[in-house]
């Protein structure tokens, strides 16, 4: 059985690239628009890993990544943000990798395949 990913972000193109090449790498990825849409949909879906976008309107990805790590410590959460200044901030180190955003994903898959290895 292929493992479950919840892609949480607020751009569209950023769904289309990311789902495509993860089903590519075999996996099952559902999307979330928003924060509130994420915790909800991992309620239903229970998923291996969760790709975090950090800034989007209403409840940002730093939020989220605390509620996911209070329901389930051991969940592997990837931050994906456009900018490198939130590594630097302490909320962020809740999460087991912090990628930039690029339109190469290697790193992103590697950090994928690693956290579901």
């Amino acid at each position: 059985m292929s493992k479950k990913i919840l892609l949480v972000d607020d751009e569209e193109s950023i769904h289309l690239l990311y789902r495509e090449e993860l089903q590519d790498a075999g996996y099952e990825v559902f999307s979330a628009m928003t924060g509130e849409e994420a915790l909800a949909r991992f309620q239903d879906i229970s998923p291996d890993l969760v790709i975090l976008d950090i800034n989007m309107p209403g409840m940002n990805g730093l939020e989220v990544l605390r509620h996911l790590k209070e329901i389930n410590a051991k969940l592997p959460v990837i931050l994906s943000s456009a900018y490198q200044e939130f590594k630097q901030d302490l909320a962020s180190w809740a999460s087991d990798e912090y990628i930039v955003k690029s339109a190469n994903l290697d790193e992103l898959l590697a950090a994928v395949a690693k956290h579901l290895a």
